[in-house]
C-alpha cells in the first residue's frame, strides 16, 4: 500500500519530541484519553512485577512518560516495564522527526531517571493488513518470552480506525498474512480479525480510545455530511487555545485539513480516515469476547481535574461503562476499558 499521504497537497509538520509534547497538551483531545487510560492501567497492573505495555498510539508514546511517572510514585517496588510499539510503515499526522529507535532511547532514559527499568521494542508493521505481523510477533513474544506474573496491557489510542473495515472492498487476497489461522478470512474484516487476535493473547487489560464519529460510508454525500457534523469541532475549539497566525495553529489546522482531504478526496486503500462511532466499537469488542468495565471514581475525578485546565466548553459524560469527552455537548472522543470475557 502506498503511503497514506503520498498524493496529498497538505504539507504537515514534522514535530520534535518537545514540540509534540507541548502540542498534545494544548487541548484535551488527546489528554482525555491519556488520563483515562493511565488511571485504568494503574488499577489493572497493581501488584505485578512485570508490566508489558503494547502501545498502539497515534501520538508516538506521548502518553508513556506520565504513566511511567505515575507507576514510579505508586509502586513501592518498581516493576520492570516492557514497552512494545508498532512502527507503522505509513505516515499519518502528527508526524515525528526522529526514529522509533531514538524515541525508545529517550523513553528508556526517562524511565531510568525514575528508577524504573524499561525494555523498549519496536515492531515494523502496517495498519493496512490489520497489524498482522505485529500481532504475530506479539504472540511469539508473549508465549516465549513472557515472564511469570506479567501483566499484558494493550493501549489503543486513536489508531484502530486506520485498520480497514467492511466497507473497504478489493483488498488483495494473494497477500499472505498471519491471520490465516482464523476460521473465516473472507467474511471477516481486518478490524474483526485484529480484535479476535488481541483476545487470543488473553490480555490483562485493553484500553480503547478513539474519536466518536462515523466516516466509513462509501457514499460521498453521507461521508461529507458526517465529516461536517464532526470536524467543525476542532476548528471551533482552536480559538480557545491558539492565537491566529501562530505556528502551532498552522500545524494544528494542517492536520485537520489532512484528515478532511483524506475523507473527501480519496477512496479505496488511500482513504485511511475511517472513524467508527463508539457504539460500533463496543459491539466489535463484545463480539471479540471482551467485556467492558467501568472507570473508577478516581479516574473520572482525574479527567475532570484535567478538563479544568482547559476552556469551559469541554465536558465529560458517562455512558454505561465508558466516558466521553464533549465540546459544547457534542461527543468528541470516547474512552473504554475491556477485560477478556
Amino acid at each position: 500500500m502506498e503511503n497514506a499521504h503520498c498524493n496529498l497537497a497538505i504539507d504537515t509538520h514534522k514535530f520534535s519530541i518537545i514540540e509534540l509534547a507541548s502540542f498534545v497538551d494544548l487541548t484535551p483531545w488527546h489528554r482525555f484519553g491519556y488520563t483515562a487510560a493511565n488511571a485504568a492501567i494503574l488499577e489493572a497492573v497493581e501488584g505485578y512485577l512485570v508490566i508489558h505495555i503494547v502501545d498502539l498510539s497515534l501520538t508516538h508514546c506521548m502518553q508513556i512518560p506520565t504513566l511511567v511517572d505515575a507507576i514510579a510514585n505508586r509502586f513501592e517496588v518498581p516493576p520492570l516495564i516492557k514497552l512494545t510499539v508498532a512502527g507503522a510503515t505509513e505516515d499519518v499526522p502528527p508526524l515525528l522527526d526522529l526514529s522509533y529507535e531514538e524515541l525508545g532511547s529517550k523513553l528508556v532514559n526517562f524511565a531510568r531517571s525514575r528508577n524504573i527499568i524499561m525494555e523498549f521494542r519496536v515492531i515494523p508493521s502496517s495498519y493496512a493488513d490489520g497489524f498482522s505481523s505485529f500481532i504475530e510477533q506479539l504472540r511469539v513474544q508473549h508465549l516465549v518470552y513472557a515472564e511469570s506474573g506479567e501483566a499484558l496491557v494493550i493501549n489503543c489510542h486513536m489508531m484502530l480506525h486506520y485498520i480497514p473495515e467492511e466497507t473497504l472492498s478489493g483488498i488483495p487476497s494473494t497477500n499472505s498474512n498471519t491471520y490465516s489461522y482464523e476460521s473465516s478470512s473472507s467474511s471477516m474484516s481486518f478490524r474483526t480479525m485484529f480484535l479476535k487476535s488481541l483476545r487470543s493473547l488473553d490480555p490483562t487489560l485493553v484500553v480503547l480510545v478513539d474519536e466518536d464519529a462515523d466516516l466509513t460510508s462509501n457514499n460521498l454525500v453521507c461521508r461529507l455530511r458526517s465529516a461536517f457534523n464532526y470536524l467543525w469541532i476542532p476548528y471551533d475549539t482552536v480559538d480557545t487555545f491558539l492565537p491566529r497566525g501562530s505556528r502551532q495553529r498552522q500545524w494544528y489546522e494542517a492536520d485537520i485539513c489532512w484528515k478532511i482531504e483524506n475523507v473527501i478526496a480519496h477512496e479505496g486503500p488511500q482513504r485511511v480516515e475511517r472513524l467508527e462511532p463508539k457504539c460500533r466499537w463496543i459491539q466489535r469488542m463484545r463480539n471479540a469476547n471482551f467485556r467492558g468495565i467501568s472507570f473508577a471514581d478516581d479516574a473520572i475525578s482525574e479527567v475532570k481535574t484535567m478538563l479544568d485546565e482547559h476552556a469551559a466548553g469541554w465536558g465529560l459524560k458517562k455512558e454505561d461503562d465508558d466516558i466521553v469527552l464533549t465540546w459544547k455537548g457534542h461527543n468528541v472522543v470516547f474512552a473504554s476499558a475491556w477485560l477478556p470475557a
